[in-house]
Formats: C-alpha cells, sequence, structure tokens
C-alpha cells in the first residue's frame, strides 16, 4: 500500500486517524473503526447489533488487517465523501437509509447546543408535543419567532411546546432574532439536524408528539402572514392543525403530510457541504469552494445549501444576485418546497 498520513474523519464526531488512501480506497486500522462507528470481531465487521461476514466480502480487509472505509460504507448504507488532496473525508448515512430512519416513525435523536452552549435533545422533550422549527438568520423567517412564541404561549398549559434550531454558522448572528423568546432555540452548526430531518428549506416545521414519534413531515410554515405575499404560504392552516393536534391527540382530517425523503444526489449534497464547513473554518477557502459547488451541483433547489453559503462568501442571501437566480429557478420549477410545487 501507499503512503500513510493523517486523514479526518467527520462520522459525527471529527476525529483524526492513520489512513492510506488509494484512488476511491481509504485504508484504515482495525483499531480506528469506531470513529467510523464499526468494530472489528471474530464475526466480522459489527455496528451495534448488525454484524457483516468479511469472508462475504473479499478486498474488505487487506492482509495487513487494515480495513477498506470507502468499501464499508457501501456494504453499510452508507456515504463516503473524500477530498484525497486536503485528507478529510465525510461518513454518513446513504440516502435509503436515511429515508428508513424518516420513515420509522420515530423522530431522529438529535442533541444541539442552545444559545448558552448548553446541550439540547431537540426530540428529548418527553411528556409535550412539540413542534421543531428550522430557521436561519439568513431568512426572513428569522423575523417570525415572536409568531411561533405568540402559539407556544398560547398552548403551553395544554402539554404544548416549541422548539427553534438555527441553521446558521455563528451564534452571534441568531442573537437578535432571540430576543425576549422564552422557548428553546438551539444552534445547528454542524448540520446534525439539517441532515438528519433531510431539510432542503427554511422554514421548516415538524411535529414531534409526547413520546419521540415523529407525526407530521417537513413542511414549510409560518407563523403570520407577515411575508405572504413573498413565499404565498397562507399560516391559518397550519396554526389550526397544531391547535387541533394539541386539543385531541389526531391529526385534522387530510392533514397528513408524507414525510419527505432524499435522493441520492441530495443525500451527497449534505455531506459535501459538511466536508466543506470544515474546510471553511480550516482556512482552506479554494477546497471548500469546490465543495460547496459540488453540492450546489447536486442539490440546486437546496437553500440549505446554495442560500446558506452566501452569507459565509459575504454575499446577500436577501437581495443579492446569487440569491435572486436561486428564487427564479426555484420559481420557474413551481416553488417545489420538499418535492412538491407550493
Amino acid at each position: 500500500m501507499g503512503d500513510t498520513r493523517t486523514l479526518t474523519l467527520i462520522a459525527g464526531d471529527v476525529t483524526e486517524v492513520a489512513a492510506d488512501v488509494e484512488g476511491d480506497r481509504v485504508w484504515v486500522a482495525a483499531d480506528d473503526l469506531p470513529a467510523a462507528g464499526w468494530e472489528l470481531k471474530p464475526v466480522g465487521l459489527c455496528r451495534g447489533e448488525t454484524c457483516v461476514p468479511t469472508t462475504l466480502h473479499p478486498g474488505l480487509v487487506g492482509d495487513d488487517g487494515r480495513v477498506d472505509l470507502a468499501r464499508l460504507a457501501a456494504v453499510g448504507d452508507d456515504l463516503l465523501v473524500l477530498d484525497p488532496d486536503e485528507r478529510v473525508a465525510v461518513l454518513g448515512p446513504s440516502a435509503h437509509a436515511r429515508a428508513a430512519t424518516l420513515r420509522s416513525g420515530q423522530a431522529p435523536a438529535v442533541t444541539l447546543p442552545d444559545l448558552d452552549g448548553t446541550p439540547v435533545v431537540v426530540a428529548g422533550r418527553r411528556g409535550r408535543k412539540t413542534v421543531v422549527v428550522a430557521f436561519a438568520s439568513w431568512c426572513g423567517c428569522a423575523y417570525e419567532l415572536p409568531g411561533w412564541q405568540a402559539l407556544h404561549d398560547e398552548l403551553a398549559d395544554q402539554g404544548f411546546g416549541v422548539v427553534a434550531v438555527a441553521i446558521d454558522e455563528d451564534a452571534d448572528a441568531v442573537l437578535p432574532f432571540a430576543d425576549g423568546i422564552t422557548y428553546p432555540v438551539l444552534i445547528d452548526r454542524d448540520r446534525a439536524f439539517a441532515e438528519a430531518y433531510a431539510l432542503t428549506n427554511v422554514p421548516t416545521v415538524v411535529w414531534i408528539d409526547e413520546d419521540g414519534g415523529l407525526v407530521r413531515g417537513q413542511d414549510v410554515a409560518f407563523p403570520t402572514d407577515t411575508f405572504r405575499e413573498f413565499h404565498r404560504v397562507d399560516s391559518t392552516d397550519h396554526l389550526d392543525g397544531i391547535r387541533h393536534w394539541v386539543r385531541t391527540g389526531s391529526l385534522p382530517d387530510g392533514d397528513a403530510v408524507d414525510t419527505y425523503v432524499p435522493d441520492d444526489d441530495e443525500q451527497c449534497a449534505h455531506l459535501q457541504y459538511r466536508l466543506a464547513l470544515h474546510l471553511w473554518r480550516a482556512g482552506r477557502r479554494d477546497a471548500a469552494r469546490r465543495h460547496f459547488d459540488r453540492a450546489a451541483a447536486l442539490a440546486p433547489l437546496d437553500f440549505t445549501v446554495r442560500r446558506a453559503v452566501l452569507p459565509l462568501q459575504g454575499k446577500d442571501p436577501f437581495l443579492g444576485e446569487e440569491f435572486l437566480e436561486l428564487w427564479a429557478e426555484w420559481d420557474a420549477a413551481g416553488r417545489p418546497y420538499y418535492g412538491k410545487p407550493s
């Protein structure tokens, strides 16, 4: 094998491992597999209760005992996005695996820091019905947190609460919008929530019940009609639907929303974006731009990819040329919120 050097592996946590990269193969020592969530045991390669017999996959383990992480990703229904020159890789679920999680009926477990840095489990508010609202400082929806506060206050004594998740790089950019907000406001700096819930736009709203069940899939919704002329989404039906759910425990007739699941390109785009973020933070801006561009090419109508990168690059995410171009493309495509024209 070739030259073994340090590789930054992003698989939830960021870990440095020794790896030998040969084309699209990434060889790592068995001792480093826990960083990717795997362990080499006598029965095979195991992740939790799932084990893959190495005898069924020749070439997965080399003669020297090292494991091909790229091939293991494919066997384990994962995706590995690699920049061999920058020695950075991101490992995450495939579109198939993400779809299975989202369709399981359980809200994906994600822990994020609040504005004070305290970790909060997003779907962990057991005993309360919860609406999770994903927003961003680069979206006009950030100005509507007080509207969600009004709903939170209205239904708080009926076992209901709101949690807001900011898809933002900088918590300081979120602070002004959270002034006067009493429900949790969390920061999704590393895209854990955005990726786990397959976000493509903000504001995105999901409903989670008292037992952590995902009751209503991703939908774009607003608590007021302040910007209705711009986004053309009426707030009334969604808010009334929440009230009905809180008071009766059931969805209103005809209100079911299918949980949106990503395709292969969209899932890969999210991992490309995560890789780009790591490079951007490390000051490797040219390499980061390549991966931002790859993410945009894979998911051209994903606002959490194409619009979210604009403030990082010092561009206007509201009236800038790049945003207006994205908006025109999205409008021409029928304003497809989660795969559906609005």
